[in-house]
């Protein structure tokens, strides 16, 4: 299909610029220039509307949605040990399928096109994904260990099935993904990092999260917890590390070091009382910053802009400094830096020869008026209800707000009944 978007504000990667944007199947044909031959299938007004490259949402746990609003004002390890596992333990696979589908639709209707997700289940994750057209990078969440080496072996088979099963499809690719260093030890992290050289895939963990799992990584290694993942061997230039809150100059120095992509959450961080991670010291060092947010159950949305204007704007109080870190560097690391943690060089970025996932954003909401700094207003003004249609490869999945590939109300109706049954409603 030939999609024409016509005279739009568009953000290029020389900046923003009134132009009309050409897509040929799932790829930027041209900017402004007709291509040769080039006949529109589908022509798309622009005036008094903005193109971003879709924003990439560099850790969730999508299915994590039939948890929204039912685990709060909790300290970090009563959340996670005291309520959210055990609801967990009485989810199964369509449970999760139809969360998947509800997070889709959040984050396809705030400009998400991309997702980096840890979860369970992880057949009936892809094939929501699948259904739904949105493009993720998946992973099975690997716990063990020495005390229970068979439940580990089980968590890595079924994450290597699920690797082989959804093979060759261009908007599902997979990772490998030790939990966290608290619930791998150190001979299963080493595991999982063989086998992820061997199978050529990242890797996609939780480090350093908690004041808590540095006091029990400490104790138990002798070290932090980047110190233990790196010594196992789980960091490389290919690693999505999320979090990072609490570091030391040796660890930012490791991650840099290693090409690390580092996922920072910050409304799920200081949700859960975690901290502030340091986010304007680790891109001075050079390490690679992406931006996620967590699961629904921690943050509690999966909306990208509420994220963007977080991370905009907590650093500069932190720091007491006005250009910690910038509204356009934030977007790039909504952006560009999430599709590079991903491992797409041609997602992120609005240019020919790129992969057309993007966002139509409507610039007539009174917020988002008078226009003086596009930038400023992405990552300050908006609230992510300004988008109206997103594309992915080439295809259109909403359209002037209606979902082309879901059925909302069903998605709705198939998650109220999951919380009734599992109590949290």
């Amino acid at each position: 299909m030939n999609i024409l978007i016509k005279d739009i504000l568009a953000l290029l990667p020389e900046g923003f610029q009134t132009c009309s944007v050409y897509i040929s199947g799932s790829t930027i044909a041209s900017i402004s220039a007709v291509p040769d031959g080039f006949k529109p299938d589908k022509t798309i007004n622009g005036k008094g509307k903005m193109l971003i490259p879709g924003l990439v949402n560099a850790h969730t746990h999508a299915s994590m949605t039939v948890l929204r609003n039912c685990a709060d004002d909790l300290l970090f390890n009563d959340w996670l040990f005291g309520r959210v596992m055990p609801l967990e333990d009485k989810l199964t696979g369509a449970d999760c399928h139809w969360g998947a589908k509800l997070a889709i639709m959040e984050m396809l209707r705030t400009g998400t096109t991309s997702f980096i997700d840890m979860y369970y289940f992880i057949d009936d994750l892809a094939q929501a994904v699948q259904d739904t057209g949105i493009r993720a990078v998946l992973s099975r969440g690997l716990v063990g260990g020495s005390d229970d080496p068979k439940a580990g072996a089980q968590r890595m088979k079924e994450a290597l099935d699920a690797v082989d099963k959804w093979k060759n499809i261009d908007n599902l690719s997979f990772m490998l993904a030790p939990h966290a260093p608290y619930t791998c030890d150190e001979g299963f992290q080493r595991e999982i990092a063989a086998e992820a050289k061997r199978q050529n895939l990242a890797i996609n963990t939780h480090i350093s999260e908690s004041l808590n799992e540095i006091e029990t990584i400490r104790e138990s290694y002798g070290c932090t917890p980047i110190e233990l993942c790196d010594r196992a061997g789980l960091l490389t230039d290919t690693t999505v590390a999320a979090h990072c809150v609490h570091l030391t100059d040796g660890d930012i120095k490791i991650l840099a070091d290693r090409g690390v992509f580092v996922v920072t959450n910050p409304v799920s961080n200081l949700k859960l009382a975690n901290g502030v991670a340091p986010v304007p010291k680790m891109l001075e060092a050079g390490v690679k910053v992406a931006l996620g947010t967590d699961g629904a159950a921690s943050n509690n949305t999966l909306n990208m802009f509420r994220e963007l204007s977080m991370l905009t704007l907590i650093h500069k109080g932190v720091n007491h400094n006005a250009q910690a870190v910038t509204a356009s560097e934030g977007i790039a690391i909504a952006t560009k830096n999430g599709a590079l943690a991903m491992g797409r060089s041609d997602l992120g970025e609005i240019k020919p020869g790129n992969t057309a996932d993007l966002a139509i954003l409507d610039l007539d909401r009174p917020n988002m008026q008078p226009n003086n700094n596009p930038a400023a207003a992405l990552a300050y003004s908006a609230y992510g209800t300004e988008v109206e249609t997103v594309i992915v490869g080439g295809r259109i999945l909403m359209e002037n707000n209606e979902f082309l590939t879901i059925d909302a109300e069903k998605a709705v109706y198939e998650v109220s009944k999951i919380c009734e049954r599992i109590g949290t409603k």
